[in-house]
Formats: C-alpha cells, sequence, structure tokens
C-alpha cells in the first residue's frame, strides 16, 4: 500500500483518473514519460512534508491549490500533460487522492505490461536483500514478474503486510497483537 499520508480516498476514484491519464498518454505517445513522471510524483508526495500538507489541506482555496501544484510541478520540470492533470484533480476537490491516484496509475501500467505489483508495507525500511528475499518468495507462490511497490509505516512495529492485487498477506506485529488482544477478549 503505497499510500501516502492520507487514508485510502477510494479505489474507484483513484482507478478512474488513473485510466483516464493512461489513455491521454497513450492517446498522446507519451506513455513512458507518464509512468516516469508519475513515479516521480509519487516520490515528491512522499518525501515533501510540504506538499502533503497542501494536499491533505481541507482548508485551502481551490484557485491557490491549483496555482501551487503547478508551480511545483513546473519548477520540477514535469510535462504539461502531467501538471494539466494534477489541476484538474485539484480543481475537481481530489488533492486528497492524489498519491492514491499515482498509486492507481503504477498498477495499471504494470497489468497492462504484464507485471504483477505488490505493495509491501514494513515498520522499516526494507534492505536490498530484504526486498529480493520477498520477490523471490512471490516468485515461489507463482507471482511472475513482480514489481515491488515499499511504504514505511511504523505502526506496524514490526513484519510485512503484503497487497497483491485483492489478495492481503498480513504478519505486522500489530495485527498479531489485535488479534491477541480480541482472543484475550473472548476469554474473559
Amino acid at each position: 500500500m503505497a499510500s501516502g499520508g492520507s487514508g485510502n480516498s477510494g479505489g474507484g476514484l483513484a482507478d478512474r483518473y488513473a485510466s483516464a491519464l493512461y489513455a491521454q498518454a497513450s492517446e498522446q505517445d507519451l506513455l513512458d514519460a507518464t509512468v516516469a513522471e508519475m513515479e516521480q510524483l509519487g516520490r515528491l508526495i512522499d518525501g515533501s512534508a510540504d506538499m502533503r500538507r497542501l494536499l491533505d489541506s481541507p482548508l485551502i482555496n481551490v484557485a491557490t491549490a491549483q496555482k501551487a501544484v503547478r508551480a511545483v510541478l513546473q519548477a520540477q520540470g514535469f510535462s504539461v500533460l502531467v501538471m494539466n492533470f494534477a489541476s484538474v484533480v485539484v480543481v475537481n476537490r481530489r488533492m486528497r487522492a492524489l498519491r492514491n491516484i499515482v498509486v492507481s496509475f503504477a498498477a495499471l501500467v504494470a497489468e497492462k505490461r504484464g507485471v504483477v505489483v505488490a505493495q509491501v508495507e514494513s515498520a522499516h525500511a526494507l534492505s536490498d536483500a530484504q526486498e529480493q528475499a520477498i520477490r523471490a518468495r512471490l516468485i515461489e507462490a507463482g507471482f511472475g514478474n513482480v514489481d515491488i511497490v515499499k511504504r514505511v509505516d511504523p505502526a506496524l512495529l514490526g513484519g510485512l503486510v503484503v497487497k497483491i492485487g485483492a489478495r492481503l498477506f498480513d504478519s505486522s506485529l500489530k495485527s498479531r497483537l489485535q488479534r491477541l488482544q480480541y482472543a484475550m477478549k473472548g476469554a474473559a
């Protein structure tokens, strides 16, 4: 789950925006460039607390937010297509969903290219060796060409949460403790 900061703003909404961008990028023969820019946008959102605050703020004026997002993207060298797309998201008051749209776009591209996307959440950043071990286990489990999207969530305490499509594998310490708590309540 590569969501950054805000909660899930609805898979259907993010999927619709991602599909629209995919169609437009394909039509303009800009798909590879757009894929790279959307990955860059995801890193920008994840790496900038100011950007996340801007996207999450319900109080900011839409026109002001649109100007701010365009200015940031222009300064970072984003294409007109991605800047216009982000502007539409902002004007439609879907700023909080932008990070999820980035994730949905990556998943759509991967699906079209025959790649399985595994969203891996961990309490701490994964080392290259840990990522390779996860990739190997997923390949053993029958998932061929795997792209791993990593996210750090300190609330997990330990372990991993792996999501592949609709499948969720949760071995986090947080969920284990919750299951133990429920079991103890039932025994009381």
